[in-house]
């Protein structure tokens, strides 16, 4: 029987927010936050693969498991697939990488991830939600995502492209990228094996390396709003809602 479970990816090397994992929210590190929003899918075990002994340090003591992995990553899937292989899993298991940064991720919503997966036997999907503003064409913080078609409730679609800033007339279908993956365990190996591309390497998005290669992502609209922790503005707006 297939498995699935969530590994969350963490370093302290962030450069816009220096030390972000740990920086304390309601008296709790934002990796914790995560992890906890992991946890309550109730999908699996959950993991933070890190290479930083404070990130593990925090993890274990607040209760939570850990991976110790390489310094030498370049990506965050990188970082996940070793974690993955240290766990011996099965070619037909299912990985979720959430990553650490999205505190905001909805547990029902991991589950929904979970679920329209391994019902269509799907091998990499992911999830988005409405553009709530037109700001977001322009922020390049803000991964869209472009799907072949209108994405609705119980639908999966598939990815034509993922842009940082677009035109907001020059597609259809554009949606908000919310940072988690999943995948089967052997499409992650293969996307693993594969060179970067020029479009990745542009965009630095390493999603698009999986697209340029004709591994189909497919793209499932979340229930409700998340949005990511790049920037200090971005924090001080999760800690408002946070306190209301």
């Amino acid at each position: 029987m297939t498995k699935s479970i969530i590994i969350i990816p963490s370093r302290l090397a962030s450069t816009r927010l220096p030390n972000k994992p740990l920086i304390k929210i309601n008296n709790k590190s934002l990796v914790m936050h995560v992890y906890d929003k992991a946890i309550k899918s109730q999908i699996g075990k959950v993991y933070v693969a890190t290479c930083d002994k404070k990130i593990a340090n925090d993890v274990e003591k607040n209760g939570g498991k850990f991976i110790m992995t390489s310094r030498s990553h370049t990506t965050g899937t990188d970082r996940v697939y070793e974690a993955s292989k240290k766990l011996n899993l099965k070619k037909t298991d299912y990985i979720i990488n959430v990553q650490g940064d999205e505190p905001m991720i909805s547990p029902n919503d991991i589950k929904k991830l979970n679920k329209i997966s391994k019902e269509n036997y799907l091998n990499i999907s992911t999830l988005a939600y409405h553009v709530k503003n037109k700001k977001t064409y322009k922020n390049r913080n803000i991964v869209k995502v472009i799907t072949k078609k209108k994405l609705s409730i119980r639908s999966k679609q598939e990815a034509l492209n993922f842009k940082r800033i677009i035109n907001n007339n020059s597609y259809k279908n554009v949606y908000q990228h919310l940072g988690i993956y999943l995948y089967k365990f052997s499409a992650l190996e293969k996307f693993i094996n594969l060179k970067k591309t020029k479009n990745e390497n542009n965009e630095k998005l390493e999603q698009l390396r999986a697209i340029d290669n004709n591994m189909k992502i497919n793209v499932i609209l979340a229930n409700y709003f998340s949005s990511g922790i790049d920037t200090k503005k971005d924090l001080d707006e999760y800690k408002k809602l946070m306190n209301k």
